[in-house]
Parts: structure tokens; sequence; C-alpha cells
């Protein structure tokens, strides 16, 4: 998995990019097949009282691309927020793989066999 953390308006400390790659464990703990990973973290100045922390994410897998977003005024808390958004759309994907493998299968109904 190759991982890429870039910051806007940001400087990147250490603390954050591990805190980064802890979270992305437990993504990677549901799903192997990741291929690349792109984080992008942002702070948006709209006044000089509001700031926010804006967190995106790019999963690149084998047959689909899953971007992800979050804003919120605490950097730590729009990572966390991401991983949940990314975590729930990762597991949605796998189970869609899981099912249609078994898509083909079909059964037939026990009155019929018996005749």
């Amino acid at each position: 998995m190759n991982l890429k953390i870039s910051g806007h308006h940001l400087e990147l400390t250490q603390p954050i990019r591990d805190y980064v790659q802890t979270k992305l464990e437990r993504i990677r703990r549901h799903f192997d097949n990741v291929i690349d990973v792109t984080v992008i973290l942002s702070v948006q100045k709209l006044s000089e009282k509001e700031r926010r922390q804006k967190a995106e994410i790019n999963l690149h897998m084998r047959g689909n691309v899953i971007h992800v977003e979050s804003i919120h005024e605490d950097l730590y808390a729009a990572i966390d927020l991401m991983i949940d958004k990314l975590d729930r759309q990762v597991l949605k994907h796998k189970d869609k793989i899981q099912d249609h493998q078994h898509e083909g299968i079909k059964r037939i109904p026990e009155t019929q066999s018996a005749a």
C-alpha cells in the first residue's frame, strides 16, 4: 500500500503522520486489496475566529476509488470522522464483492426436486 500524506496551509508534523498511519491500520485490517492512499489535510481560514480543519482521503483499490472528506474544528477529530466514514464505505464495498461472487449459484426449490 502506497501512502501519501500532504498538507495545505498546514505544517505536517511527525505526530500527525503517525496518527494517520495508525488510523489507517484499521482499514487494512478489514480489506487488504488497497493499492494507493492519498491523504490531504488542510486548514480553511474563513475569518479570524473561525478555522476549519479539513481531512480528505482517496483510497484506490482494484476496481474502485473511494473518496471521503470531513470537516471539524479540531484536526484530530476531522481525521477520526474521516476514518469512520472510510471504514463504513470499505466494509460496504467488501460486502458487495463477497455477495457478488455468490450471486450465480441458484438453489432448486425442494418441492420440484422431490417430484
